[in-house]
């Protein structure tokens, strides 16, 4: 290129000296008369982008005799006169190719917005908007309008921190025929394929072969995307099938532009949120301590590289830091969550603080208690356990003892919450599985926040997209590895047969092994243990669903860990957190009733050992389109670590109602995920600058 970025002396007209005037004020005045000459329009690339304004309007001759030989500066600048011409469909496609994005207000460097003929554009090679006025193909008007730009080096920052997360968030590995994109642009489309088309841009350019991916809209339309340019496209993920629309709809450009003035709202109200938390100092925690590595060496596994990783930034939040800590940790059903929060909670005692764990259910704190006891063994610290599972004596007895700091940690469910529940000096809260949690206790939770360091645990993997957004605010630590020696789940999907059942279970005990039965309806689950006990009269039944007590479906887990029941014959509620190696079959029947997360959810409550587990997803009848798709997809989809994939749309909007919250979701629905995601991180990044 013939260009080097080297500013050349120009003469103003009026001004007979600028060697000591400001470069402010030669620029400005260049600007009126550049305006009234012509306007350069420069493309969104680095090249230019690396340029200060004032190179543009030094360089400008430079750049038009460039445009007549040189592809580049062809196919990344448009030169607009006024009462010149140029092809108006031509001009908005360069634009489009150009990597400017159309909005319905135009108020940042690289936007431009459309009505009839009139465009709106803030050339990101000025300082101020322009808006120019079409008579079919030829220009009637160019003026300047109010908008400008009050410092360049950040607004330069601020597009390329755009056009990186554009890359982030566009994943678009794997496409198929039908999938459905998003378009910055035009919305969402269903992919068609790849294209090779003969293309010319401008008169000066020569026509090409151009690679482009094609997007399919309503009645026909086609949108060509050069391939070059994906940072405008994303992967749709919504709750439902999107309505899509015809091109020259204007309905997308408002859809976005409301919802963009929503996403500000919204991380408006994280920044103040997470402000108020950065007012609130505590002491820096000290290093490990000789009990965090005696902890460390009875692990009796080997921790995986994404443990050692959330391990270690849970560190840091602590040591490093005086601001508490609000972090989540995420991960598939059965990746080691459990041993991440026992640290940390360790640490806490170890530093002279109470740690707490709460969970949603008396089941999983039970669980939870068991767990930290073995792990414990026989270090020096006091667990104890709090829920409505205790009598109101022992209940009593307990808090007593937590709010003097005889207890070092404290598991329990929503209880731990109570007005009469306190502690001698809690430090740190863990919180599993918050999304489970109702109003009043998340309100709790949101007070508590502030003061406490604070350690949330998923199963639910939020998406990368969701981490990408929220991670300038929040953070995540993202446990994807599987265990070492875990072994994928085999799972069979087929017509519902009690010689199946019969198999599948004999198999299973004979090795001394125990069996999960999935009858996902109360009313009929009596009827089925005694259809299984004549079946198989030799083997021990158990049954358990939401409406049975909470000490009763305590003794019958306990019963069952203990090896005391061969096949427990449930509802859905063993979805959430049972941590059982034994148990390696599961049937479930009727299994076209069950969505597809649930589906990867309760399959997760197997296989959690090194011996090999089979899943059993069992159908009564003819299977509708929808439950044949998700019972392939979980079927397809056996190796570690896949329910991230396989469900995805679930997996993700259930990833993003746990931290934006669901009023969110009729956002994602209309834009889809990622680039909801996309707009929530530009917007952070812009109030933060």
């Amino acid at each position: 290129m013939p260009l080097t970025g080297r500013l050349r002396e120009k003469t103003i007209d009026s001004i007979d000296s600028i060697d000591n005037l400001p470069v402010s004020i030669i620029y400005h005045s260049c600007m009126e008369k550049s305006i009234r000459d012509g306007i350069l329009i420069a493309s969104i690339t680095p090249y230019f982008l690396d340029r200060e304004f004032l190179w543009f309007q030094e360089n400008i001759k430079e750049i038009l005799e460039a445009r007549k030989t040189q592809s580049f500066f062809q196919d990344n600048t448009v030169y607009l006169k006024k009462d010149g011409e140029i092809n108006f469909s031509q001009f908005l496609r360069q634009l489009d190719e150009m990597g400017y994005e159309r909005v319905q207000e135009v108020s940042d460097p690289g936007e431009l917005s459309r009505r009839g003929g009139i465009v709106d554009i803030f050339p990101i090679n000025l300082n101020y908007a322009v808006k120019i006025e079409f008579f079919g193909n030829k220009i009637e008007g160019m003026e300047k309008l109010p908008i400008v730009v009050e410092n360049e080096k950040e607004a330069k920052e601020r597009i390329k921190k755009k056009l990186k997360r554009q890359k982030m968030f566009m994943q678009l590995g794997a496409l198929k025929l039908g999938d459905l994109l998003v378009h910055l642009d035009h919305g969402v489309g269903r992919f068609a394929g790849i294209s090779y088309l003969v293309s010319s841009i401008s008169d000066e350019k020569k026509e090409q072969d151009t690679k482009y991916y094609v997007l399919e809209y309503a009645a026909g339309d086609k949108l060509y995307i050069p391939v070059g340019l994906e940072r405008k496209l994303s992967r749709y993920v919504g709750f439902a099938t999107p309505k899509i629309s015809r091109l020259s709809s204007p309905v997308w450009v408002k859809t976005k532009g409301k919802i963009k003035e929503e996403t500000e709202k919204l991380a408006k109200e994280l920044l103040e949120i997470y402000a108020q938390r950065e007012i609130t100092n505590r002491p820096y925690y000290s290093p490990d301590n000789e009990i965090d590595a005696q902890l460390v060496n009875t692990f009796p596994y080997e921790e995986t590289p994404d443990q050692i990783q959330a391990i270690e930034d849970i560190k840091k939040d602590l040591e490093e830091k005086e601001e508490p800590m609000d972090r989540i940790v995420c991960g598939d059903v059965g990746f080691g969550k459990t041993e991440v929060a026992l640290r940390a909670m360790i640490k806490a005692v170890n530093n002279g603080y109470q740690a707490a764990l709460i969970c949603p259910t008396t089941i999983l704190a039970s669980q939870h208690y068991q767990t930290f006891i073995k792990r414990i063994g026989d270090l020096p610290i006091r667990v104890g356990l709090l829920s409505r599972l205790q009598s109101k004596n022992e209940q009593k007895k307990i808090i007593e003892n937590l709010k003097i700091g005889k207890f070092d940690i404290m598991i329990g469910t929503h209880r731990i919450l109570s007005n009469d529940v306190e502690f001698k000096n809690l430090g740190l809260l863990a919180i599993d599985d918050e999304q489970r949690f109702g109003v009043r206790q998340k309100e709790k939770l949101r007070k508590i926040r502030t003061s406490l360091d604070v350690l949330s645990l998923s199963a639910t993997p939020i998406p990368r997209t969701l981490y990408l957004a929220m991670s300038s605010l929040k953070n995540i630590s993202i446990i994807q590895t599987p265990p070492s020696q875990r072994l994928p789940i085999k799972t069979f999907v087929k017509p519902w047969s009690k010689e199946i059942i019969k198999k599948a279970i004999i198999e299973e005990i004979s090795r001394g092994g125990q069996v999960y039965y999935l009858h996902n309806r109360v009313e009929t689950i009596e009827r089925v243990k005694k259809f299984l006990e004549k079946l198989l009269p030799k083997v021990k039944f158990g049954i358990v669903h939401g409406r049975v007590g909470e000490k009763y479906l305590v003794k019958v887990m306990d019963d069952f860990s203990n090896k005391k029941i061969d096949v427990l014959i449930a509802t859905a509620i063993i979805e959430n957190g049972l941590d059982l190696p034994n148990v390696n079959t599961l049937i479930a029947a009727d299994s076209a009733r069950l969505g597809l997360s649930q589906a990867y959810q309760i399959r997760g409550r197997i296989g959690r050992s090194h011996i090999q587990a089979s899943a059993y997803f069992l159908y009564n009848g003819n299977l509708s389109d929808i439950a044949e798709e998700r019972l392939r997809a979980l079927e397809e989809a056996q190796e570690l670590g896949s329910g991230y994939r396989i469900a995805l749309k679930d997996m993700e909007l259930r990833g993003a109602g746990n931290i934006l919250g669901k009023e969110q979701s009729g956002n994602i629905n209309h834009i889809g995920l990622n680039l909801y995601c996309q707009m929530l991180s530009d917007a952070i990044e812009k109030l933060k600058s």
